[in-house]
């Protein structure tokens, strides 16, 4: 009896590829990716240098950047990813009245943390939808205009929307392509005095790209 119910066992696990691979995995997963941002370049309207700029002027240009993912498996539906990078230098000109004017560069971490829903755990595709946390940090400001120095409100936190899904070329490697979106990601563009001249909204979507391994 042992040995039938045994082999029902062994017959049940190849006959849904997804139990096999569930069970000769670790809860932990990596990823390496490829992720381009594309920045909202928002702006409020402001006045400077005796000039009245309208709104939308601040741009923040776009940028590829490498990407790795930690994955952790709570359920075979149910997965959390923390992603990570590392500062990345980000180009800023001004628009309007001055259009093309360089105002200089400032470097930026995002590292986001998401949970996600995973429709078809251990299917060849598996798509999935999620919802998370970033926090950035702005570091080596680097901006002026005409002379004047400008800051940058150095952290901000917002939602992260996921969208994306897993080819699964066997139980341990995959390949992933997700689609982010960060509101709000935003900083206050400050004067010498300490005042507010306008407030950058970049609320990017990512586009990313990457392999990964289960463990």
């Amino acid at each position: 009896m042992k040995s039938l119910l045994g082999a029902a066992a062994a017959l049940a696990v190849l006959a849904n590829p997804g139990v096999a691979s569930a069970q000769a995995t670790t809860p932990w997963s990596v990823r390496l990716a490829g992720t381009y941002i594309h920045m909202a370049d928002q702006s409020d309207a402001f006045t400077a240098l005796g000039l009245n700029f309208p709104s939308n002027v601040v741009d923040v240009g776009n940028k590829t950047i490498p990407e790795v993912d930690v994955y952790y498996t709570f359920t075979p539906n149910i997965v959390a990813q923390l992603v990570l990078s590392y500062p990345q230098t980000a180009n800023v000109t001004l628009g309007g009245p001055t259009a093309g004017a360089d105002l200089g560069t400032f470097k930026f971490l995002p590292p986001t943390l998401v949970g996600q829903y995973h429709f078809l755990p251990g299917e060849t595709f598996d798509p999935y939808v999620g919802i998370g946390l970033n926090f950035t940090w702005i570091t080596s400001v680097n901006l002026s205009v005409a002379g004047v120095p400008l800051d940058l409100k150095k952290t901000s936190f917002g939602a992260a929307l996921d969208i994306g899904g897993d080819f699964n070329v066997d139980k341990n490697w995959f390949v992933n392509a997700d689609i982010k979106y960060i509101n709000p990601l935003q900083s206050d563009v400050l004067l010498p005095s300490g005042s507010t001249l306008t407030t950058a909204k970049l609320n990017p979507f990512l586009y990313s790209l990457g392999v990964g391994y289960h463990f």
